[in-house]
């Protein structure tokens, strides 16, 4: 079982307020080194880790980072509010023929893979 997924950020603070304010992730451990972001009681955590603490070898690693978040309801509207908000699309949402998806970018360059929950 995966408990969290490292993303390499250049401040983790400014990471911060952007998954919880701008994407709507919860906080769900802020200790020190450990920011950890996610959907309470709904597992698939992020784990923010700021570039300058996490040791030899660690570096930026900017483009599509496989990560994929699932969004409730309906995905267009959900998309749409995201994009309302100040969230970089750099797809969609659009429609392949197995399903909606989009994806975002973080402020880091991060990018993240969106689709419906259901």
């Amino acid at each position: 079982m995966v408990a969290t997924v490292a993303v390499v950020v250049a401040d983790r603070s400014a990471a911060k307020s952007w998954y919880t304010e701008k994407l709507g992730m919860h906080l769900l451990a802020d200790d020190d080194h450990w920011l950890v972001v996610g959907r309470k009681g709904e597992g698939g955590q992020l784990h923010l880790c700021q570039r300058s603490e996490a040791g030899e070898g660690v570096e930026m690693e900017p483009g599509p980072s496989g990560v994929l978040l699932l969004l409730s309801g309906d995905f267009r509207r959900a998309c749409a509010a995201l994009k309302d908000g100040g969230v970089e699309f750099t797809q969609g949402p659009e429609k392949a023929p197995w399903g909606w998806c989009a994806t975002v970018r973080d402020p880091d360059g991060n990018e993240h893979f969106l689709m419906p929950a259901a």
